[in-house]
C-alpha cells in the first residue's frame, strides 16, 4: 500500500495519466466519427495503428525470449530478471492488442472476431496465438512471484515457441499477401524476430535501468554488460536478415521488386530505411561491439533507445512501402473514402498512396502508450517494490 501511495505521488503518473484520458477522449471521438478521422483511406489502409501493433509484439516476443530462455537452458544471470522482462512483455502484447482494437473501428462488434473467425486468416492466428501468449505471460509471472521453479520452468518450455511464434504469425499477416510486392518474403518472419529480439532487449535494458535508479532493483555491471553482449549479437543477426532480404529482391532486377527498393532507398519511406540501417543498426552495433564501451551505462542507454527507434523506423518502412503504389494502375485510380472526398468532388480518386496520422490517431496513439507505461510502473510498483533486491541478493535466494 505504501508503494502504491508513493507512485501516485509521482508527477510522470500524473502526466501518463492525463494523456491516456485525453487517448481515452480520442477514440471515443473516432467511434462516433468512424476512422474517416484518420489520415487512413482506401489506399493505405493501415496507419500508425497497426505501424504499433507490429512494434509492440516485437517489444512483447524479446522480453518473454529473454525470460523463458533463462530456465529452458538454466542461464542462471538471465533468471535474476526473468520477473521484469515478463512484466514488460505482459504490457506490450496488451498494447499490441488495444491497437487492434482501436483500428478495428466498430468495437461494438468485436464479438464477431469469436463467432465468424476464418481459421485459414493470419489475422485469426494472430487472435488465437496473442491470446495464449498472454495466459503465458500472466502465469508466469503469478509462478515466479510465487518462487514455483518448477512451474516456471514448464511454463517456459512453452513461452520460448509461443514468443517467437506470436512474432512469426504477425509476419505471415504480411508475408502472405502476395498482392504487395514489399511484403511477399519467405523469410519476413524471422526478420520480426530478430528485430523482436533486440528491440525487446532493449526495451528490457531500459527498464532495468530506470528500476535501479528508482532503487527498486539493482542490476550488477557484469549482468549488464552480458545482456549488452547479447543485444550486439542480435543487432547482427537483424542486419544479417535484412541485407538477405534486400539483395534477394534486387538482384533479379523485376519491376515490382525495384519500384519497392527505390521508394525504400530514395523515396517516401527512404528516411525511415535509412535511419534504421545507420542508427538503429549499424551505430548501435559498433558501440556495443567494444567491451570498452559496453561499461559505459549512457553508450548502453543510448543504443538501447536507438536500437527501439531504428525498429519502429523499420515497422514504418515495411508497411507503407507497400501502399505507394496502389494495386490499381492508371485513371481514375482508388476511390478515397474519406471526408474530404464527400466535400469536393475532385479529390475523390487517387493513383498513389499518401498517408499521414492525424492529430487524433497521434494522442489516441500516445494514449495507449501511457496506459503501457502506468501499467509498467503499478505491476513493477507492486511485484518488485520494496523488495530492494540485488541480482546478489536473488542468487543466494
Amino acid at each position: 500500500m505504501n508503494d502504491m501511495k508513493t507512485l501516485t505521488r509521482k508527477p510522470a503518473v500524473w502526466v501518463f495519466g492525463v494523456l491516456a484520458l485525453i487517448g481515452i477522449g480520442c477514440w471515443i471521438y473516432q467511434l462516433i466519427g468512424g476512422l474517416a478521422v484518420t489520415g487512413m483511406s482506401n489506399a493505405t489502409s493501415w496507419g500508425l495503428y497497426i505501424t504499433n501493433f507490429m512494434f509492440f509484439v516485437g517489444l512483447s516476443a524479446g522480453g518473454l525470449i529473454v525470460a523463458s530462455s533463462a530456465h529452458v537452458f538454466n542461464i542462471k544471470s538471465f533468471k535474476k530478471i526473468a520477473l521484469p522482462a515478463v512484466i514488460c512483455s505482459t504490457v506490450c502484447i496488451c498494447c499490441a492488442a488495444m491497437f487492434v482494437l482501436i483500428d478495428l473501428g466498430g468495437i461494438q462488434r468485436v464479438w464477431r472476431i469469436v463467432t465468424g473467425a476464418n481459421f485459414t486468416s493470419p489475422l485469426v492466428w494472430d487472435m488465437c496465438v496473442i491470446t495464449i501468449y498472454l495466459v503465458i505471460n500472466i502465469l508466469d509471472i503469478y509462478f515466479i512471484t510465487k518462487r514455483n521453479e518448477k512451474a516456471v520452468r514448464y511454463i517456459s518450455y512453452v513461452a520460448l515457441p509461443v514468443a517467437i511464434l506470436v512474432h512469426s504469425v504477425t509476419a505471415w499477416i504480411f508475408g502472405l499477401e502476395i498482392a504487395k510486392e514489399g511484403w511477399y518474403s519467405a523469410i519476413l518472419a524471422p526478420i520480426f524476430v530478430a528485430s523482436a529480439c533486440d528491440s525487446g532487449l532493449s526495451l528490457l535494458i531500459l527498464s532495468l535501468m530506470g528500476l535501479a535508479k528508482a532503487k527498486v532493483l539493482e542490476v550488477g555491471s557484469d549482468l549488464m554488460s552480458s545482456l549488452s553482449k547479447l543485444l550486439a549479437t542480435f543487432i547482427a543477426v537483424d542486419a544479417y536478415f535484412i541485407f538477405c532480404e534486400l539483395i534477394t529482391m534486387a538482384y533479379p532486377g523485376t519491376e515490382g521488386a525495384n519500384e519497392v527498393l527505390a521508394t525504400m532507398f530514395t523515396g517516401a519511406t527512404a528516411p525511415f530505411f535509412w535511419f534504421e540501417i545507420v542508427f538503429g543498426l549499424l551505430v548501435p552495433f559498433l558501440v556495443l561491439f567494444s567491451a570498452k564501451r559496453r561499461q559505459s551505462k549512457g553508450l548502453v542507454i543510448l543504443s538501447s533507445i536507438l536500437v527501439i527507434c531504428g525498429v519502429f523506423c523499420k515497422r514504418v518502412w515495411l508497411l507503407f512501402t507497400s501502399f505507394v503504389t496502389p494495386n490499381i494502375y492508371g485513371a481514375p485510380g482508388i476511390s478515397t473514402g474519406t471526408f474530404a472526398a464527400q466535400q469536393t468532388p475532385i479529390d475523390m480518386w487517387m493513383t498513389i498512396g499518401t498517408y499521414a496520422p492525424t492529430a487524433i490517431e497521434i494522442l489516441v496513439t500516445l494514449g495507449v502508450i501511457s496506459v503501457g507505461i502506468l501499467g509498467w510502473m503499478f505491476l513493477s510498483s507492486k511485484l518488485l517494490g520494496g523488495k530492494g533486491l540485488s541480482t546478489e541478493k536473488q542468487d543466494e535466494q
